[in-house]
């Protein structure tokens, strides 16, 4: 073992080409993670060729430092924009851009990129030490656990609805109405396509979220008549001490960066989840466990760094059924399994013993990713709130130049820069008409998932829905949903009659 692990150091840090690679990947992630539909999957997929000629754990390394880079440098726009950069910043808007336009965008920076380099260490931790362990757990999950623990995720649209349940409820089944558009799942029936091919492969997510926040947020402000100034936020505050906020502050986010952490892990581990869905479970359990659940969305760091620890604590649990199992938790890690296969390396429970000294010289990467990530993020933090000062009326229709060619380049379709323009428009009438988008989010993402478990748990038992009731762990999540339901709707009495 610690042969191996001194042969893995020396190939990634005994190599002045590696370090500089990753080195390198880690800038090009964070701006593709920066800018609006340009995802870490775009990166990964443009750079991926140009790892042929490199040795496997070069080339992995520089993929990974993709990878890191990519999901980290969402932020920046949630915050700066209010337009997530990818799927995992979501959650990051919701107090990150309030905090924005309190003219604290440092403050919401440097606590997203501090607890962001906290969530990747402590989940590449985890991949290191438990892996085998937490791997052979998820091998137990059947149709029945996925069924339940995205029931249970459901369950907490009520925390992000704001003030009116009714209203949140009704903006998921919304979303989870579009996310049934296309081919079904199982069968593969088609369903409201209309007779249209385009719509057989229904809605790229990136062509919702984009559509949903970016173009939004662009009719929003055009709307106001408002490109000659900067909406109203205060952009003078460049004096930043430190990292922008107090070791006072950081304390008390300690129980919360844990909590997110391991909801992000084990979020990661779970296949066909993954970050997306993470910052947000985080964002709502932090908001249901908070003293003071009305200040989130107010702009509080506490929502900042429930969000960009879990998506980034997702990394490392989504490269655990990756590495042990060979099953690729999102479409970020299924590329990275292309670029393993690529290099002659199959991952699956064998990997450790076979090509052990790459494994580990690929953690050692991710180690320093994520020290460059932290140096990037802040030695770039003054350039990033800079973006703030720039003329609505020239930065705006880059923005939409940059989403379009982003939404188009994950398929190759013109049909999913369409969609992103109608979902912009869906984004702008529920907000005129103060609907919460976030449930719309987190019914979409979760659709596909909740449909296909279910109908293959129901398969698996001729029918019978009782069946699940057999599986422990599909009944204990199962469980916590009824109850988080019941307490939400609680705690929704209590605030009417008050």
């Amino acid at each position: 073992m610690l042969d191996v692990l001194l042969k893995a150091a020396s190939s990634v840090l005994g190599d002045p080409l590696t370090i500089f690679l990753v080195f390198i990947g880690t800038a090009v992630g964070i701006v593709f993670g920066a800018v609006p539909g340009l995802t870490a999957t775009v990166a990964i997929a443009m750079f991926l060729p140009v790892t042929f000629n490199m040795t496997a754990t070069t080339g992995v390394s520089t993929l990974v430092a993709l990878y890191i880079g990519g999901i980290s440098g969402g932020l920046i726009s949630a915050i700066l924009l209010n337009m997530p950069g990818t799927p995992s910043s979501i959650a990051t808007c919701f107090d990150g851009r309030p905090l924005a336009m309190k003219g604290q965008a440092g403050k919401a920076i440097g606590v997203g990129v501090i607890f962001s380099f906290i969530g990747t260490i402590i989940g590449i931790a985890a991949m290191f030490f438990i892996a085998p362990w937490l791997a052979s757990l998820t091998i137990k999950f059947g149709p029945w656990e996925y069924f339940a623990v995205t029931f249970f995720s459901l369950t907490l649209i009520a925390s992000l609805s704001g003030n009116n349940i009714i209203k949140g409820v009704m903006t998921a089944v919304f979303g989870m109405m579009f996310a049934t558009i296309g081919l079904a799942p199982v069968d593969g029936v088609e369903r409201f396509t209309f007779g249209s091919i385009e719509m057989t492969s229904g809605f790229s997510m990136l062509s919702v979220l984009v559509g949903l926040y970016a173009i939004s947020e662009v009719m929003k402000t055009a709307g106001a008549m408002q490109f000659d100034d900067t909406m109203g936020m205060k952009t003078t505050e460049f004096h930043i001490k430190g990292f922008g906020f107090s070791m006072k502050e950081f304390l008390s986010q300690i129980g919360n960066c844990i909590r997110s952490a391991l909801i992000g892990i084990g979020i990661g581990i779970l296949p066909g989840i993954g970050g997306g869905t993470s910052n947000i479970l985080s964002y709502s359990i932090a908001k249901n466990q908070s003293k003071h659940p009305e200040k989130f969305g107010t702009g509080i760091i506490d929502g900042v760094v429930a969000s960009e620890t879990a998506n980034n604590a997702t990394i490392g649990g989504a490269m655990i059924p990756l590495l042990t199992l060979g099953i690729p938790g999102d479409t970020v890690t299924a590329m990275l399994l292309g670029g393993f296969v690529i290099h002659g390396i199959q991952p699956g429970p064998l990997l450790f013993e076979s090509h052990g000294d790459v494994v580990y010289g690929v953690f050692i990467a991710m180690i320093l990713s994520s020290f460059f990530m932290l140096l990037w993020s802040f030695g770039a933090m003054r350039l990033f709130i800079k973006v703030l000062k720039v003329p609505k009326n020239y930065l705006y229709p880059i923005i939409i130049v940059l989403c379009t060619l982003g939404a188009y380049a994950i398929n190759t379709r013109t049909f999913d820069a369409i969609a992103m323009v109608f979902f912009g428009v869906v984004g702008y009438v529920l907000e005129k008409l103060k609907y919460p988008l976030p449930p719309f989010i987190l019914g979409f993402v979760l659709c596909g998932t909740f449909e296909t478990n279910l109908r293959r748990g129901l398969q698996m038992d001729n029918g019978n829905f009782m069946g699940m009731f057999t599986h422990p762990i599909a009944v204990a999540f199962f469980v916590v949903g009824i109850v988080s339901v019941l307490l939400s709707v609680r705690k929704a009495r209590k605030m009417k009659n008050a």
